[in-house]
């Protein structure tokens, strides 16, 4: 099957669309049980509490999440809209592979690469 420009384009298009209409559902879904949990609840600005443990790492996230806390689920969802413009820098690559356009994947590596360095070394810019 040959992939043509305009298919590829409209499958990042999908894509972009789909991650963030995803991640604004668990978000409004996480906001929900938040609100319901903690609504009537007065916060007490006097005592700084930090983030809650189990936002630290992904495993907690998760874990917290499937047991519907609202602020994990809320944080899950701003993950998932981080992750959608990686994707389509994925989709990218495919793409350019699939046209044997080789200057193109490799610059799209370099840019991937650059993300996955920067996630990791926790340095922006």
């Amino acid at each position: 099957m040959k992939f043509k420009d305009t298919d590829i384009q409209s499958l990042i298009g999908k894509v972009l669309r789909g991650g963030m209409m995803l991640s604004m559902t668990v978000v409004i879904f996480g906001g929900i049980f938040f609100i319901y949990r903690h609504g009537h609840s007065i916060p007490n600005y006097k005592v700084f509490k930090g983030i809650p443990p189990f936002l630290q790492n992904i495993g907690s996230l998760i874990h917290a999440s499937i047991s519907f806390k609202g602020q994990a689920i809320i944080q899950l969802g701003i993950i998932l809209l981080i992750a959608t413009p990686i994707l389509r820098v994925v989709f990218s690559t495919i793409g350019f592979a699939l046209e044997k356009d080789y200057l193109y994947v490799g610059i799209s590596i370099l840019v991937l690469l650059i993300i996955f360095a920067s996630m990791m070394s926790g340095h922006a810019g």
